[in-house]
Order: structure tokens, then C-alpha cells, then sequence
């Protein structure tokens, strides 16, 4: 019988609540969060954060707070990048933009005169 291995997902280094709190923030509130969590938690959190596209601003947000030495500890040369990402980024965190619905007629209906 053969065994099939499933990759292990990485688990959050944070409670769900404050990913969530994080994700769903403003830019000042964003800060004000980042600010509660300890040194190393923000290291691991940034690279956790980083590796999935819909958190990498909060991860460069995390990043621009972090250590070099903690980010590269935890991160090896992803977490030296990740903290020369963070250097280059503007310091304003992009605010995620918000969904529009089209208000005009999606579809028309073309009648063909001569089937008439």
C-alpha cells in the first residue's frame, strides 16, 4: 500500500482574530495593531503573511517594523529580501481596492429583421 504525503500547511504564528483585524484595517489602525505584537512574533508573522499574495501588504507593513537579524533568523535570505522589500516599499500600506458593479446593460438583445 503506498502512502501518500499531503503538504503540511504552515500554521498562523497569531491568533485567527488578529490576522483577521490586521487584514480588515485601516493604514493608521494597521499601525496601531503591528504595535501590540512582539519583535519576534512580527518577524514570523511577516514572512508568514508574505508568502500569500492577498497578505503581502500587511507583510511589508510587519517587515518595515522588524529587525533585520529577526527577519533573517526566522527567514534565512527570504527574510533579508523581505526586509530590503520592506525598505523600498512607501510607507503608506496600499489601501485594497474596493469592488464595483457594472451599472450599464450587459447584454443586448439583436433582432434580426429578416427572420421577421
Amino acid at each position: 500500500m503506498s502512502a501518500y504525503h499531503l503538504p503540511v500547511e504552515e500554521s498562523c504564528p497569531v491568533p485567527e482574530r488578529l490576522l483577521g483585524d490586521l487584514y480588515r484595517s485601516n493604514p493608521e489602525g494597521l499601525a496601531a495593531l503591528v504595535k501590540t505584537i512582539p519583535a519576534e512574533t512580527r518577524a514570523v508573522l511577516a514572512l508568514y503573511c508574505f508568502k500569500r499574495v492577498h497578505l503581502k501588504s500587511i507583510a511589508i507593513a510587519l517587515a518595515d517594523t522588524c529587525d533585520k537579524d529577526d527577519l533573517v533568523i526566522h527567514g534565512g535570505d527570504f527574510g533579508a529580501d523581505l526586509y530590503e522589500r520592506a525598505r523600498r516599499a512607501p510607507q503608506v500600506v496600499e489601501q485594497r481596492s474596493k469592488i464595483t458593479l457594472s451599472r450599464g446593460t450587459l447584454m443586448k438583445v439583436v433582432v434580426d429583421q429578416d427572420l421577421i
